[in-house]
């Protein structure tokens, strides 16, 4: 019987075919006597699930060896265990008879071959930290790999690859920084990073690890830019679209915060549209009949010349008051008949004078001449209090009457520029300021004052106290702040509506996608929409809704330069003391300069007339051929290209250049017909708001006339338009008027033409050469160098939204060179029916009047007729609008004529 160990333990290498067994496999027989017992046939394996077969190398000595029937892989399993028998050969060769050995059980052991490389688990690591710090570990990375041994499989270091880092690894994979990090000097790393396993096979691939720096946790707004570029009609643009709330992990209960938009340095407050007084309140549907306190200094208006005046701002007419100037209203300016209904409105900023809080100042007085110690009305500031004086007449109640309004505001003294309205309904007087109204805190009552017959003065920033006896000279309440649109409407008030429309920004904060602001959210503007309150309680919710804050600008040029904003947070936490601090928010809003429109005037420029045409009831047509556009320059992918632009003008003055008109043989006539429709002022202020094709058909229709042709050969006319109150002027078109008299009109023959080579006309203009920013001449009393003493005429429309009822009231203006030839003696032709007067006829579209009012009307007309000398004889309904001329004073100055009322 073969006889074999009992166990074996054997070692093979992956991939290899022979087990090397310890013992070595021998079976040994010592059943000799039989033939062919004493040696080895075969060994058998018990366990077909085992990949291994026993081969016979020497049957007679029983060596055997032991072999692998495939590829062992490590990988797959490590170890096998089996069962081994030995069998004699028995009676012959082929064992038939063989005995079989005892079992020995035999252990295998798989060998690993460093066949993988490692590899990380991750494709990428992130981490962040805070500036400052050291860490001793960062993160750690982390690799695998697939070998079954402990010696191949497992990793013994890794390393940072990337040069000159701030970093470390050390062979568990932990990264930690050497160095504290600045969060100013680099807010973000990236590190490669490799491994070695540890029978040194490095891994194919390294892995990018991202390691953010963040600043030292401070709570406070983040994400948030200082300056937001704004692009002129581009609508609302968000202002914070990454804003988000840092607060450091603290648990809040509610977050209020406030955004403001600072434009106190422009204009009158904000963005406004600056057209005059007079065409923004037709504009927004006043009531007519105002008369405006502080208008533009001029030869006519010359009361304010000597003010302090600030219209380097947007065109904003702006006067400044710093305790020594005043203005007394000249007796025809000043309005009559207040009764007990009335309004007073005004742009006034103020603050507090230090040292003087006692004084008062005074906006407006209306006193006795003659020493002026009676105050009829007056408005005026007293210890940052508003307060209003109205004294009735003894003649219309002999008791006590409320005569002191009072009203305590805020605004009165912010140094802001606010717009006060005082609507007097005696004895309610109703105080608005930037549209919202305010009642009187104190009402004082008074005796009414005793009548007299003493002529009263109006005075615009100053009034008579009495004397003091310290000084025994007169002491006067100056006033010290800027005022601008001062007016008094007699006989109406200000509907809530108008006021609100006088005053609106035509910029401010707007909540963009409001419909998708959360429900929990609560918001809040002011009336002029430059201050946004938001509350909250959850943060995700008060981050996304700052987020949707945006600056809006509606107006077509708007004001070019910074607008401030602030914002500042408070924050409620659970069941503490104290809370954590926002830091406020300090940014601007950059509105970009708009593309500037250019103005363009063409027509004819030289017109040939015989002297005949010039007599006629009609005169002559001067701009029949006239065209008036805008184009502005538009960026284009390929180059800047001229666009047409529609937009409105709100005056076009036609100057006669060389020597001035003769007043009693020459005028400049505009029919009625021409108003007719047109919503339009014929006049010598600059007020109104119309479209260009308005202008041009108006016009078209000025007329020129001459009843002494004889003396003039050629006239030249001006004529130029602006918008916005003279920001932007057009070209100056010239026209040239040649008269032909008797003997040139025979050698012309019969038919003259009137138009000399008329130039093709373009749609799209460029004319740098002529485009100039002038301030048109009836603006200022200044020396005009390049304008020779001329006549004027000033076209002016108005926007009417209703029916447009016509009230006309005309006008005798006084000319100063005056001339002693009658009418009579040079009117030959009996058709001649223009009148001579210089007139002017103002037609007012915004008001619906009634017959009552008209009839009103027709009475102040009838009393005006009686105070004015010299009026024309000619009927209303057969007068055409005949422009006044100007007067010449050494040459220089521009004069025009005072218009009695």
């Amino acid at each position: 019987k073969p006889w074999i160990e009992t166990s074996y333990h054997g070692v093979i290498t992956e991939n290899t075919e022979v087990v090397l067994l310890d013992p070595p496999l021998v079976a040994l027989d010592k059943d000799a006597p039989v033939p062919y017992a004493g040696e080895i046939c075969a060994f058998t394996i018990h366990g077909m699930e085992a990949p291994f077969e026993a081969v016979v190398l020497n049957g007679t000595s029983g060596e055997g060896q032991l072999r692998a029937r495939g590829l062992v892989d490590c990988e797959q399993q490590k170890e096998y265990t089996f069962i081994i028998q030995a069998h004699d050969c028995g009676s012959g060769p082929g064992g038939t008879e063989g005995k079989k050995s005892h079992k020995a059980v035999v252990h295998i052991q798989v060998n690993d071959v460093n066949e993988f490389a490692p590899v990380f688990r991750e494709p990428q690591y992130h981490a962040a930290v805070t500036e400052g710090k050291i860490y001793d570990s960062i993160l750690q990375v982390e690799a695998t790999d697939q070998d079954c041994s402990p010696q191949y499989s497992q990793i013994c270091n890794y390393q940072i690859i990337t040069g000159n880092t701030p970093f470390a690894i050390d062979r568990n994979g932990n990264i930690r920084n050497t160095e504290k990090l600045s969060y100013d000097r680099q807010q973000q790393y990236e590190i490669q990073v490799t491994a070695w396993d540890c029978g040194q096979k490095r891994a194919l691939h390294t892995v990018p690890v991202h390691i953010e720096v963040k600043p030292v946790c401070k709570p406070g707004w983040q994400g948030w830019s200082k300056r937001v570029d704004y692009e002129p009609g581009t609508g609302s643009k968000q202002l914070f679209p990454k804003m988000h709330l840092e607060t450091c992990g603290g648990p809040l209960s509610s977050v209020r915060t406030t955004v403001e938009l600072q434009t106190s340095h422009i204009g009158k407050g904000c963005d406004r549209e600056t057209y005059s007084e007079k065409s923004l309140q037709k504009l927004c549907g006043a009531s007519s009949g105002s008369t405006d306190l502080l208008p533009a200094p001029s030869s006519a208006t010359n009361w304010t010349f000597w003010l302090l005046t600030d219209s380097g701002r947007d065109s904003d007419l702006i006067f400044r008051f710093e305790g020594r100037q005043a203005a007394k209203i000249p007796d025809w300016v000043v309005p009559q008949n207040l009764t007990d209904q009335f309004t007073i409105a005004t742009w006034m900023k103020h603050g507090p004078s230090p040292g003087l809080r006692a004084e008062k100042e005074t906006l407006l007085c209306n006193s006795d001449k003659t020493e002026m110690n009676r105050h009829h009305y007056s408005l005026y500031v007293h210890n940052c209090r508003l307060v209003f004086l109205l004294r009735t007449d003894f003649s219309s109640a002999n008791s006590f009457r409320p005569a002191e309004f009072h009203w305590k505001l805020e605004q009165i003294c912010d140094k802001e520029w606010h717009y006060y309205v005082l609507n007097v309904e005696f004895p309610v007087v109703t105080l608005y300021v930037d549209g919202a109204s305010y009642e009187p805190y104190l009402v004082t009552d008074d005796w009414p004052i005793h009548p007299s017959q003493i002529d009263m003065q109006l005075t615009v920033g100053a009034c008579w106290q009495g004397k003091r006896k310290e000084k025994k000279e007169n002491d006067f309440s100056y006033f010290r702040g800027s005022l601008s649109g001062l007016t008094i409407r007699p006989g109406h008030i200000e509907t809530q509506k108008v006021i609100s429309c006088l005053q609106a920004c035509k910029e401010g904060l707007d909540i963009h996608s409001l419909e998708s602001l959360d429900k929990s959210i609560k918001f809040h503007f002011n009336p002029a929409q430059s201050i946004l309150v938001m509350e909250g309680e959850d943060l995700d919710h008060i981050n996304t809704a700052l987020r949707k804050v945006s600056y809006i600008n509606s107006r077509q040029f708007p004001t070019a330069g910074i607008r401030r904003l602030h914002i500042s947070t408070s924050v409620q936490c659970f069941g503490e003391d104290t809370c954590i601090s926002i830091p406020d928010i300090d940014a601007v809003v950059m509105v970009q300069q708009p593309s500037e429109p250019r103005i363009t005037i063409t027509g004819v420029e030289r017109l040939s007339w015989p002297a005949s045409d010039l007599r006629a009831p009609g005169g002559i047509a001067l701009f029949q051929d006239l065209h008036i556009i805008s184009t502005v320059k538009k960026a284009d992918e390929i180059s800047r290209i001229l666009e047409e632009l529609i937009h409105n003008l709100d005056y076009c003055d036609v100057l006669v250049l060389g020597e001035e008109l003769r007043a009693e043989q020459e005028s400049l006539q505009l029919h009625r017909s021409a108003l007719t429709g047109k919503h339009l002022d014929a006049t010598n202020s600059t007020t109104g708001v119309d479209s260009m094709s308005n202008y041009e058909q108006v016009i078209r229709e000025v007329r020129y006339f001459n009843f002494e042709p004889s003396l003039v050969t050629e006239r030249r006319f001006r004529l130029t338009c602006s918008e916005l109150n003279g920001r932007y002027t057009s070209n100056e078109f010239t026209l040239e008027v040649s008269v032909l008299h008797s003997a040139q009109t025979g050698l012309a023959g019969e038919h003259v033409n009137h138009l000399v080579a008329p130039p093709q006309y373009m749609q799209l203009v460029h004319h740098p050469s002529i485009i100039q920013d002038m301030s048109p001449s009836h603006m200022s009393g200044e020396e005009n160098p390049r304008v020779p003493s001329a006549a004027t005429m000033v076209i002016v429309m108005c926007i009417a939204a209703l029916v447009v009822v016509v009230v006309i009231g005309i006008y005798r203006i006084h000319i100063t060179h005056q001339q002693d030839a009658k009418l009579s003696e040079t009117t030959k032709d009996p058709d001649m029916t223009w009148d001579n007067a210089a007139l002017n006829i103002t037609v007012n579209p915004m008001e619906d009047v009634t017959e009552e009012e008209e009839e009103e009307e027709d009475d102040e007309d009838e009393e005006e007729d009686d105070n004015t000398s010299g009026e024309s004889d000619d009927s209303e309904e057969e007068a055409d609008v005949q422009l006044p001329t100007a007067a010449r004073q050494n040459n220089k100055n521009w004069h025009k004529a005072a218009v009695s009322f």
